[in-house]
């Protein structure tokens, strides 16, 4: 029953990582996306609407599949991280980690003594198969992905730091957030947006911290790539669901004059 994280065994092998994200709580549409080709799930507990209940349906969904499932969490909350964690998620994904102080609790969040401060339950959680893996709160650390967010000036300023705690594997660009806190929301082509972006995307990879990102104007997945990042995220399943729906109705409204009225 024991399974090593294949998103972490990916990129110790230098592999480049491709995310679709989910914001429904669809069992149904996380099994779709893995058949349809999408091999890792980021689930968005931040934005998405899914519950705890319903996260771990995704998961078993995603694994029952073939894929691979990485959660985002809506704060970096000690008692949310310890429930998912319990739950099984292995790669975990943090928003707005600003400063060493705050990646240092996410650390100590996620991870067994001693190099954390994880409550214990492994006996009786499905992450150790129910006590089916005997040592489970062993591996637990070594297996774990974790991911802290970088998009507030405030990381910016702080990225070093942040690099610099023992426990962190990624440091995730996130630049919607970051260009906000700049004054320049929905600006990411603005030149001092895209300063700051390889400015971080130089000293974080200087830190020896894995890389991720979203993909964005002109920016697409080999782009990203050649600049060194290890995860990117790519669509969603709403943008995706919407767009297809929209196509259908306009060829729809086409044939029929009355598509659209009521």
């Amino acid at each position: 029953m024991k399974r090593s994280n294949r998103l972490k065994q990916a990129l110790r092998e230098g592999r480049t990582l491709s995310a679709m994200w989910l914001e429904s709580a669809s069992p149904e549409l996380a099994e779709a996306a893995i058949g349809a080709g999408w091999r890792t799930l980021l689930v968005d507990n931040e934005h998405g609407i899914a519950s705890l209940e319903q996260t771990a349906h995704l998961l078993r969904a995603i694994e029952a599949a073939g894929g691979e499932m990485v959660l985002r969490v809506p704060a970096n909350d000690p008692a949310y991280l310890k429930r998912v964690l319990d739950m099984g998620v292995r790669s975990l994904m943090a928003p707005m980690i600003n400063d060493a102080g705050q990646a240092r609790a996410l650390v100590d969040a996620c991870r067994y003594p001693p190099q954390g401060n994880r409550g214990y339950a492994a006996p009786i959680v499905r992450a150790s198969g129910f006590g089916a893996i005997a040592d489970y709160a062993r591996i637990a650390n070594d297996e774990l992905l974790l991911i802290a967010q970088i998009e507030h000036l405030d990381a910016a300023r702080d990225v070093e730091s942040i690099a610099a705690v023992s426990g962190l594997d990624m440091l995730f660009i996130g630049p919607n957030d970051l260009a906000g806190s700049m004054g320049k929301l929905e600006q990411l082509e603005d030149p001092a947006v895209r300063e700051l972006i390889v400015d971080l995307e130089q000293r974080i990879s200087a830190s020896g911290r894995w890389l991720g990102t979203i993909t964005g104007p002109g920016r697409g997945i080999q782009e990203l790539h050649q600049s060194g990042y290890r995860f990117v995220a790519g669509p969603n399943d709403i943008a995706l669901f919407t767009q297809a729906m929209r196509q259908a109705a306009e060829q729809w409204r086409q044939h029929s004059p009355d598509f659209d009225r009521v």
